[in-house]
């Protein structure tokens, strides 16, 4: 019995034991999944890894977000499903051509001949089994066909379109996953840079008695390009190719970090911009890891521009190699700016060759630009990836939505390109070139600095809020000059104990610990 009429069969008339055992594997599954992203939270958490940690948290918040629009789609199916439109609605912007759709009535005419012969080799209860599924499939058409109307958007349909958003979203957690991973431990191999700067025991009075020929330099060897118009294109043309072949050299590196140390630590040569570097990327990495709104309008959009012969998913693979390749060159032309800047006003220096950081090389003033623009090509990109796995095993190789080979094949090489290149040469990029701003970021301080600071600055919110609420307008003038003098004292002392030198400082400052 179905129980249910013409549905599937209901719990009422489903075995005890059977219902027992399917949540019995999908409570432990979920259990385990739980308990592996809590000891794994806990493990960061131990090893003082606050950034990852929190992009562990941003990952919980998107399995949330999947949960919550799981629950929805499963409530609403059957609502949806019976909601009837005209038939006429419904043969305009279709992913495959209608000429490419099997006729109804042999379909009808072959599931029910497969039926007949399956009758003579399947148990009586399966029979009724496959006879409901039928049904089940053809009262939604029914109760619309008896309004001279179709459905919206079938069981059936709404059901893949629930598997690709979960595929979609673990798709990307993995790709940002992988990106920062592969460009993390590209990033890591400059540590040895850093530990023979500080083996050099650099001291900034003797570097002053120094003195550098600019054009001799290998860092303005390798970026200055001369001076005229042409030196404009050449320069750009240079930062284009370089982002393919060894971006950040052992130049580059030592000269930026020179540069960011004399900016905003000066008082500290021996400060740790390696370590300092890797803090900020993981930073960042839960920016990145996380889909923001307007990544999901993207999503609709592309859902929408689906339509046979556009051969949308073949032109939108080249937005993210597009946009990578700009990025790319942007981050590299910095750099050849920075040299250009020094190069055309000197030609000789006392001391070390230092470049100006500022937020004038970057898009708009603005370097976070670059962090969006990352943001989306790893989640573009994972997006034509998912599309192509889900199509793949959710309708096969060969279905009218999935394309033409010659249409298939330079997008699954577009996107592991850009996955390589990201991993290999953009993301250390971005994590260099974006220190080289008019601004630090808050990662130049210790854990324990940062929640300092935080908790200092909301106690002196709070302190204000209670004057402002007694109305003490009196006192109100001493209290801001007091409050004001406090603020100053107390950045003072955090600045000079993030700046001091590691053998005077008790705890490790920004530099961190050897």
């Amino acid at each position: 019995m179905t129980g249910g009429g013409e549905g599937e069969t209901t719990l009422e008339f489903t075995p005890t034991w059977v219902v027992a055992a399917v949540c019995t594997v999908i409570v432990a599954i979920s259990l385990g999944v739980e308990r592996l992203l809590h000891y794994t939270g806990k493990y960061l958490k131990n090893k003082d890894q606050k950034p990852l940690y929190e992009a562990l948290q941003k990952v919980k918040e998107e399995l949330m977000l999947l949960g919550f629009i799981s629950l929805l789609l499963t409530v609403f199916q059957n609502p949806i499903s019976r909601m009837c439109v005209p038939g006429d609605f419904m043969k305009h912007m279709l992913p495959c051509s209608l000429s490419e759709a099997p006729d109804e009535g042999e379909t009808a005419s072959n599931a029910t001949t497969s039926h007949f012969q399956l009758s003579f080799s399947v148990a009586p209860g399966k029979i009724r089994k496959l006879l409901a599924e039928t049904s089940t499939a053809s009262s939604e058409t029914g109760t619309c066909a008896a309004k001279n109307k179709v459905p919206l958007l079938s069981t059936e349909a709404l059901h893949h379109l629930h598997i690709f958003i979960f595929v979609l979203a673990i798709v990307h957690v993995t790709f940002c996953a992988l990106t920062v991973l592969f460009g993390g431990a590209r990033i890591r191999q400059w540590k040895h840079w850093e530990n023979a700067i500080a083996k050099e025991n650099y001291d900034s009075r003797k570097a002053l008695d120094k003195f550098t020929h600019v054009q001799q330099h290998a860092f303005i060897k390798e970026h200055f390009l001369g001076i005229g118009k042409n030196s404009a294109l050449l320069g750009w043309l240079h930062s284009f190719f370089k982002q393919f072949y060894g971006a950040v050299a052992k130049a580059d590196y030592v000269t930026l970090r020179l540069g960011f140390i004399t900016k905003h630590c000066k008082s500290n040569p021996k400060f740790n911009f390696h370590k300092y570097m890797i803090r900020a990327l993981e930073d960042d990495f839960k920016r990145v890891v996380g889909i923001s709104w307007y990544l999901w309008i993207f999503v609709v959009v592309f859902l929408l521009l689906n339509v046979h012969g556009w051969h949308t998913y073949f032109w939108i693979a080249f937005i993210p190699i597009i946009l990578l390749l700009a990025v790319g060159t942007k981050l590299e032309h910095v750099i050849t700016q920075l040299a250009h800047e020094v190069a055309e006003k000197h030609s000789a220096i006392e001391g070390e060759l230092v470049v100006q950081p500022s937020d004038e090389h970057f898009w708009f003033r603005r370097p976070r630009i670059v962090l969006y623009l990352i943001h989306f090509i790893l989640f573009q990109n994972a997006f034509e990836i998912a599309f192509f796995f889900w199509i793949w095993v959710q309708y096969g190789f060969d279905s009218c939505i999935m394309g033409q080979v010659r249409y298939i094949v330079p997008r699954l090489i577009i996107g592991v390109f850009v996955q390589v290149l990201c991993s290999y040469s953009t993301l250390p990029l971005y994590a260099i070139v974006t220190q080289m701003g008019t601004s630090f970021k808050k990662a130049i301080f210790e854990e324990h600095l940062q929640v300092g600071l935080v908790n200092w600055a909301r106690k002196v919110k709070r302190k204000k809020g209670l004057r402002a609420a007694a109305g003490d307008g009196s006192g109100s003038g001493q209290a801001s000059s007091h409050d004001g003098s406090t603020v100053g004292v107390q950045l003072g002392r955090v600045f000079r104990k993030a700046s001091a030198p590691e053998e005077t400082q008790p705890t490790p400052g920004p530099e961190g610990s050897k």
